[in-house]
């Protein structure tokens, strides 16, 4: 049993504890209710502008192409024989005139001696010939010979000019066939494997002569390529308007490049349009004429080539990532005078040295966003960067 004193301690301590629970509960309402320090905002993003460039250019037209030899040799046997001697190394550069193949030459050698000695014949009995008719001339005329004599005589020295003639035809044909045993390159450029290795017969009938090797010239070297009916069309008005050269006289300048180059690192001339547009396809063609000193380019090599397309003319010109897509309208991002972005539409031409014309939309007093697009949009304020 609780005494009175008991039960007026618990009273207290009840009462105590009361307190101090609303105590807590109230200063925690206090704290919830209290609002956070605020955070200061973020400064506007920076990006890099620049103003359009203006420059004078001229539109470029670009087709596939592919090289080709300037000129291209099939080196063939002239004659027949054992081939004795290969004297190049395959793949290399040869000269005009390089020794190549050697054909056994000794038939031939033995040929022209045989032919040398018949010339020898004949020059002899030409001799003797026109001695007996400067004889017989002057027996003739003192009538100890008969006329007949005389025109045998005569007959026997016609006989032996023929012969003299024909044996020096059979020996510059025997010294031909020597010197064809001799096979030298006939153009200078890049020879290719041999056909046919040492100790093989090769036949000379020129029907069915042998392939040896093959020689294609390097520099300067042909770039082909299809133009369509109306970029031809194009390119005949620009000359008739004076804006540019007429492609067949070998003055229109066009640049080709490699699948790995950048830009269009050689510059050569168009020097063939073909007579006339192929039906199948719709297309003419064209070749490109272009130095090739450090061999770069080479026969077979695929290649993109380009030709004026128009006119030069004044332009403005962007860096190409400044612009942006929006669907199928192309735009930029342009910085006011408040430096706040401004969605820009434009109208875009082709890239000239790494830079996109824009035929509408800006003026060369504008700022255009380069770099930093990913982290604005219409309408924000920037900390624009002037380059």
């Amino acid at each position: 049993m609780f005494t009175k004193s008991d039960k007026m301690k618990i009273g207290t301590s009840a009462r105590i504890l009361t307190a101090a629970a609303a105590s807590g509960l109230l200063a925690a309402a206090c704290n919830q209710s209290a609002p956070p320090p605020s955070a200061p905002p973020p400064p506007p993003p920076a990006v890099t502008v620049v103003h359009p460039a203006a420059r004078e250019v001229a539109d470029w037209d670009e087709y596939p192409g592919r090289m080709e030899a300037k000129d291209r040799v099939d080196v063939k046997a002239r004659v027949g024989g054992y081939l004795q001697e290969v004297k190049f190394k395959e793949g290399e550069e040869v000269q005009k005139g390089q020794l190549l193949f050697v054909i056994d030459p000794r038939p031939y050698q033995a040929a022209w001696d045989m032919a040398q000695a018949a010339v020898q014949q004949a020059q002899t009995r030409l001799e003797l010939t026109s001695n007996d008719v400067a004889r017989s001339e002057r027996m003739l005329q003192a009538q100890a010979i008969s006329a007949e004599e005389a025109d045998t005589r005569r007959s026997a020295y016609r006989e032996a000019v023929a012969s003299l003639v024909s044996a020096k035809a059979s020996g510059e044909t025997a010294a031909l066939n020597l010197e064809y045993a001799r096979i030298v390159a006939p153009i200078s450029g890049r020879i290719g494997r041999k056909m046919v290795t040492e100790g093989n017969l090769v036949n000379g009938t020129m029907a069915e002569s042998s392939l040896l090797a093959t020689i294609v010239s390097l520099d300067p070297i042909y770039c082909y390529f299809e133009a369509d009916e109306r970029s031809f069309q194009k390119y005949q008005s620009m000359a008739r308007e004076g804006k540019g050269e007429n492609i067949r006289d070998g003055k229109v300048v066009c640049q080709v490049a490699l699948d790995n180059e950048t830009g269009f690192p050689h510059e050569g001339t168009m020097d063939f349009v073909d007579n006339q547009a192929d039906p199948t396809t719709g297309t003419v063609r064209l070749r490109g004429l272009f130095a090739n000193p450090d061999r770069v380019l080479q026969p077979g090599f695929f290649a993109r080539v380009r030709v004026p397309g128009s006119g030069k003319y004044d332009a403005l010109l962007i860096p190409d990532e400044a612009v942006e897509t929006d669907q199928n309208q192309k735009f930029v991002l342009a910085v006011t005078s408040t430096n706040t972005t401004e969605y820009r539409p434009v109208k875009l031409g082709p890239l000239v040295d790494g830079l996109r014309v824009v035929r509408e939309g800006l003026t060369s007093n504008d700022w255009v966003v380069t770099k930093g697009l990913m982290s604005v949009r219409p309408g924000m304020p920037v900390t624009p960067e002037h380059k």
